[in-house]
């Protein structure tokens, strides 16, 4: 009989969907970049160390997403369609725009990556940069066809995984070469991104039927379901946050589409139901368990904050049924997750390994029976981490995979293996963050966004009733609708975020909105013509990612 500890690495990959719902092109390039970043190095790591074992998260609108992109880089080079995201399309063309507002557009995005890890890190493309700082502080400089070809291709070398630097030959190639990249050169790189890209889902539904892995879902469009059930549920953590007068119309419905519609998205492509949800971000409440229960989850994860807030004192190294029924719920250790996220991307990979092995060792001498849970973001912390966190990453695996006291697990294996599932008398509505909803509702900017999204819902609901729209208009509608509903909108709306990510965001929100509205046959709300919010602030990770509380353990 196996009695180590159990340990659950759980990685949530999301990105929202950024296509202008008008024109189908992608107006932020993250999706891609970080598909050929941390999408292909997460697998690779798993695919090396045949006794690690790990939970994988993918939101199906990030799912559709890679299709697409897959899809589009085909056809650009089987058929001559044309790409329809920016960047890539800039570094596969043969000549530039020749706009000098467009040329150094190309250039500004080009510097949108980390200064110390992606851009120093290559003195080639850190001299680039220092060049680029310098033609944009002069307006009337404009970038020559060289420069351009030159910083597009750096910037994509570096977005590339540590593990594809270390074994494509083009990248290797075009590493040594270091400048004058042609544009046949350039265009091999983007059909290199394309395979890339079309070998994400191929690798990690291997590793899932082979049993390395776990994979999970979130509900489609990433909404806050407890927000979705009732406003009012964001009160329970903070009995005072404002929230708006009225409540989203149709709310359970819009959140059983989203579990309905996840579902169907998930198995079309992965070919299997998923046992357990990370609900998005980790936002429950009583009635999201209800939910979740008639769709038949297993499990679902959560944060540690949520657990204390609920139940003071219990143990977040259980799992717990509510009032010991449904699925079973299981909370990560909020400290440990942060670490990863925020702490060791400054430490030398081998003592980050070893500090967080020592503390789940000490975990395991004091409880054996207890599962311990790191549930976290999969995708941006790494940009932070010398070498895409590829020392930590392929030495925590190494490490865990045949440890004497720990072992790696996933949530159903778990279950399965028979654990102790403890009953919790009631649940706090919260999420990861500071176990509250107050991250997407309660200040004014958020609270706007919210009643911009009620009205427009409200204008949908109308031309549902009055009979206006075919099966065929409805559908499209119910997706647009759902792009609206995504939490990622109200995440950035804020002052305390940096300033291009909430402007880069809250235009999209608009986009969406007024997008749904045309539809519909309506005109928009006058109030989507004016900017929702302006941030200022500059949180750690740029704002990516948020530590589950205040200060980092």
């Amino acid at each position: 009989m196996d009695t180590r500890t159990r340990v659950v690495l759980g990685w949530h990959m999301h990105q929202p969907d950024y296509r202008d719902p008008d024109t189908g092109e992608y107006r932020l390039p993250w999706t891609y970049l970080h598909a050929i970043k941390d999408y292909t190095d997460m697998a690779a790591h798993l695919e090396e160390q045949p006794g690690a074992r790990a939970v994988v998260n993918f939101t199906p609108v990030l799912l559709e997403q890679l299709e697409d992109y897959a899809s589009q880089i085909s056809a650009y080079f089987f058929s001559g369609q044309p790409l329809r995201d920016p960047m890539l399309r800039a570094l596969a063309a043969e000549k530039f725009p020749e706009s000098p507002d467009h040329r150094r557009e190309l250039v500004a995005w080009c510097l949108r990556a980390n200064r110390e890890r992606l851009i120093s890190a290559f003195p080639p493309f850190l001299a680039l940069a220092q060049r680029a700082d310098e033609l944009l502080s002069d307006r009337l400089a404009v970038p020559d066809e060289l420069f351009l070809g030159d910083l597009l291709t750096w910037y994509h070398l570096a977005w590339m995984g540590e593990t594809i630097k270390r074994s494509s030959l083009l990248v290797r190639e075009l590493l040594a070469q270091t400048h004058a990249f042609r544009p046949d050169q350039r265009r091999e790189l983007v059909r290199m991104i394309g395979m890339l890209i079309s070998d994400v889902i191929p690798r990690y539904r291997r590793l899932a039927e082979t049993g390395r892995i776990e994979l999970s879902m979130t509900p489609f469009g990433h909404p806050i379901v407890p927000l979705l059930l009732d406003f009012s549920s964001a009160r329970d953590a903070e009995p005072d946050l404002a929230i708006p007068q009225e409540s989203y119309p149709s709310g359970r419905a819009r959140a059983h589409w989203h579990f309905d519609e996840g579902l169907r998205v998930f198995e079309r492509i992965f070919g299997c139901r998923p046992r357990g949800c990370w609900p998005s971000e980790g936002a429950i409440s009583e009635a999201t368990l209800t939910l979740l229960q008639e769709f038949g989850f297993s499990w679902l994860a959560s944060g540690a904050a949520v657990l204390e807030h609920s139940e003071p004192g219990a143990s977040l190294e259980r799992a717990y049924r509510l009032k010991g029924e449904g699925c079973a719920c299981f909370f990560r250790n909020d400290q440990l997750s942060d670490r990863i996220g925020f702490q060791y991307a400054s430490w030398h990979g081998d003592d980050a390994v070893a500090n967080l092995v020592y503390a789940l060792e000490s975990y395991a001498r004091s409880d054996p029976q207890s599962v311990i849970t790191l549930f976290l973001d999969g995708e941006n912390a790494w940009e932070y981490y010398p070498a895409n966190g590829f020392y930590f990453l392929s030495g925590l695996y190494r490490t865990l995979a045949d440890h004497p006291l720990l072992k790696l697990t996933t949530f159903s294996e778990a279950l399965d293996d028979g654990i102790t599932v403890e009953p919790l008398n009631r649940l706090v509505a919260g999420s990861w963050v500071y176990g509250t909803l107050s991250t997407w509702m309660g200040s004014i900017d958020k609270n706007k966004g919210w009643e911009l999204l009620i009205a427009a819902k409200k204008t949908f609901d109308r031309a549902l009733e009055n009979g206006r729209m075919n099966p065929v208009a409805y559908q499209n509608a119910l997706r647009r609708l759902a792009a609206c509903e995504s939490s990622d909108w109200f995440w950035w709306l804020g002052d305390y975020n940096p300033g291009m990510a909430v402007a880069d965001f809250e235009n999209l929100y608009r986009k969406h909105l007024t997008a749904l509205y045309r539809h519909l046959g309506e005109p928009p709300a006058l109030e989507l013509s004016s900017v929702l919010s302006q941030g200022r602030g500059q949180p750690s990770a740029g704002g990516v990612m948020r530590p589950s509380f205040d200060v980092v353990g």
